[in-house]
């Protein structure tokens, strides 16, 4: 059974970028596109296909997605929503969780977490169609911990570092295994105090172990890789 999706968003750009991901997806079904809550609504209510999930932004012209999402759950509709939009603050954030958003993409998003959101819903959706009752254990395993590991697991890389450049750092130390600030900078070609950022948080997280060598000179730092991929993973998503 595929899940049928609508994607409101009037940036045609956008739209046609979400169909196509939509389309990379097995399970998922586009039966419309919208570019206005207006638009949006009036198709549902015309629409002979139920719609179970909706692709929604939020700043478009006219009524904004949160005032959508607002509505669909005042009539009750029984219709799952992601936001997709360039909305980063609190309050718009908040209000999307209050109002039962089931995930938030902040534009511009890479496939891989487009494809994580979709997979996640994917599976609670197979999950609940399948079962006529939920004991504690299955509510525990299937929904409610995935709902904690999804907050715990999308974390924020520190002020003034960025994915792609991590992304970087992490492919060199993997081949040195163990190494100097210098030695990442000068492979790379990236600046030894920005590298030295990278290196302090990457030992913070457990992914390096860090030791202080004295010799002739200055204190020199030296890193070796723990391998411990599974928190690095939490500030990639």
């Amino acid at each position: 059974m595929s899940i049928k999706v609508l994607i409101v968003e009037d940036d045609p750009m956008v739209a046609e970028l979400n169909k196509r991901y939509l389309s990379n997806i097995e399970g998922f079904q586009l039966v419309g596109i919208a570019s206005s809550v207006e638009e949006a609504m009036e198709l549902m209510e015309k629409s002979e296909k139920d719609i179970q999930l909706i692709l929604l932004d939020i700043y478009m012209s006219g009524k904004n997605g949160l005032e959508m999402l607002s509505t669909i759950r005042e009539k009750g509709l029984p219709i799952d929503v992601i936001l997709i939009t360039v909305a980063t603050d609190t309050e718009n954030i908040q209000t999307a969780l209050h109002y039962g958003a089931i995930d938030y993409l902040i534009k511009p998003f890479e496939f891989t977490r487009f494809k994580q959101a979709l997979f996640r819903y994917k599976e609670k959706f197979e999950f609940m169609h399948k079962q006529k009752g939920l004991n504690q254990k299955d509510l525990d395993q299937k929904l409610l911990n995935s709902e904690r590991e999804r907050m715990n697991e999308q974390k924020v890389l520190p002020k003034g570092l960025t994915k792609n450049t991590l992304l970087v750092i992490i492919d060199m130390i993997k081949k040195m295994k163990s190494f100097s600030t210098e030695d990442i900078a000068e492979s790379t070609g990236i600046s030894r105090v920005s590298v030295r950022k990278y290196l302090m948080f990457l030992a913070e997280i457990d992914v390096l172990e860090e030791t202080l060598t004295y010799g002739i000179g200055r204190p020199v730092y030296h890193y070796s890789y723990k391998g411990n991929n599974e928190k690095l993973e939490a500030y990639l998503v």
